[in-house]
């Protein structure tokens, strides 16, 4: 029998081009549906969900995927969901529906780096990877998952690195690979759930994040408690870390909202005990109130931040979420047996 694919389009630089005259974000139905090399063993729905460049993409759109998402699953029982998006903020929209939907249904989210007015554009060969993940029973289970270059990566790890190589997309830990046209896999992701993590309103907040870079001298930090924000979110350097400078100022915003530590560096753990008690090292700060964003990103803990305050959580649903995205998160034993 033949596995139901739907695949939801978005637009990017899959669908870009400037044939007309002008640059346009064209529809690419025709595209995935003209595919000999699915038509054996998949039967592809396709819907053009919107139609919209990267830059424009807004976390409201994330949150009307995830709704949409959510109803095909209910509603349409598809055996895998293929997402066609532009590339600049695919690992964003990726980690959101990684935090917000709960399946075992394959979700494959993909795009292009070359657009199709170009020589060797990768958006068929990039499309036909996901297609291919979202149709394998090897692939229930393993959560969302970004499909490029034939590599196949979780939405938890998945980062873009470089804004025009055709591998533009990098995991610490790929889940594995597409090889002759059958999805490879490597490793097993742990999956991190959430239970509280249920969006009670269609209103998005936003949240800044603060970059404390070489000489940050802290001036921007009251601007906000004055604009209202209701959290954010601190790239600091190293393992956690900032200027004693702009601790002060940082210590006072914690009393009041969620601030969270994240790093510029691009993978790993933050720090929680390896440097002393003293003002911007890794324990000072969470021992007056700073929460540590473990292994997310500035961009992956602004998102998470923002789905907990849309969901009503309070400061101890907000630092445990933060706990179990870290190295303290214990591992479920299912995960443990051989």
């Amino acid at each position: 029998m033949k596995k139901r694919i739907k695949v939801l389009l978005l637009g990017g630089t899959i669908a870009y081009s400037e044939k007309s005259g002008r640059p346009a974000v064209g529809d690419i139905t025709s595209l995935a549906l003209d595919m000999p090399e699915v038509a054996d063993y998949a039967q592809l729905e396709v819907e053009q969900f919107r139609r919209i460049s990267s830059p424009d993409f807004q976390v409201e759109v994330a949150v009307e995927l995830v709704n949409r998402i959510e109803q095909i699953l209910r509603e349409e029982h598809p055996d895998g969901i293929v997402v066609v998006q532009g590339t600049d903020v695919m690992d964003e929209v990726a980690f959101s529906l990684h935090l917000l939907i709960d399946t075992d249904v394959p979700i494959a989210i993909t795009g292009a780096m070359r657009n199709p007015d170009m020589k060797g554009a990768d958006g068929p060969a990039n499309l036909l990877a996901a297609i291919q993940v979202a149709a394998s029973d090897n692939c229930r289970g393993i959560g969302v998952v970004v499909v490029f270059n034939d590599v196949i990566m979780s939405a938890g790890t998945v980062r873009k690195a470089h804004p025009q190589s055709t591998g533009a997309f990098v995991s610490e830990y790929p889940l594995g690979y597409v090889a002759e046209g059958t999805p490879s896999l490597r490793v097993w992701p742990i999956k991190r759930r959430l239970p509280w993590l249920k969006l009670k309103t269609d209103k998005v907040c936003t949240l800044p994040i603060y970059a404390a870079p070489l000489g940050d001298d802290g001036l921007l930090l009251p601007k906000v408690r004055e604009l209202r924000y209701p959290g954010l979110i601190v790239e600091g350097t190293g393992g956690g870390h900032c200027s004693s400078r702009i601790v002060p100022a940082l210590v006072d915003l914690a009393k009041d909202l969620p601030v969270v530590m994240t790093s510029r560096v691009a993978v790993g753990d933050l720090l929680t005990n390896t440097y002393g008690d003293c003002p911007g090292t890794e324990k000072y700060l969470y021992e007056r109130g700073i929460i540590c964003g473990g292994l997310l990103n500035a961009r992956q803990a602004r998102l998470l931040l923002i789905f907990l305050l849309m969901s009503g959580c309070d400061r101890e649903q907000i630092r445990e979420s933060f706990r179990i995205y870290s190295k303290a998160f214990e591992i479920p034993e299912q995960y443990k047996k051989l």
